[in-house]
């Protein structure tokens, strides 16, 4: 299996409309996505287009969110995963699996921020990183 392009970089962020204004005031970057609620996430979600790539904002939704437990540990925010897009999310799957990497949750992918089926990877098989895989936007 080869990685496809980075198709995003996710920041964990306690608010998106303060992340937004800090990246417009710094880089000048302007929301490209306005904020949308995925809430069998456990999330709200906005993306920063960039020159190669995204940037997702996402920031809790209810109380149940996965994203709180990151917080706790950077109240802050930052750097949360970073995703890959593959050709097919299921071999991907089943070939992260059967070379030892950890898929997180069932297994089984579910519908991610871009509407289209994504699976995520432990940070410990990843060098510490949680990695997204995501099925191409184009090939989906």
């Amino acid at each position: 299996m080869m990685l496809g392009r980075l198709n995003h970089v996710g920041i964990a962020c306690p608010s998106i409309d303060a992340m937004v204004e800090t990246y417009q005031s710094l880089f000048g970057a302007t929301l490209s996505t306005p904020a949308f609620d995925l809430p069998t996430q456990g999330v709200r979600v906005a993306f920063i287009d960039v020159a190669n790539s995204q940037l997702e904002l996402i920031e809790p939704l209810g109380d149940d969110s996965p994203i709180h437990g990151f917080l706790k540990k950077h109240p802050a925010g930052g750097q949360h995963h970073v995703c890959f897009e593959v050709e097919d999310i299921i071999a991907a799957r089943d070939l992260m699996r059967a070379r030892g990497a950890t898929v997180l949750g069932t297994g089984e992918p579910r519908i991610g921020a871009h509407g289209v089926p994504v699976i995520f990877l432990h940070p410990k098989n990843t060098g510490g990183v949680l990695v997204e895989l995501m099925a191409s936007p184009e090939g989906h």
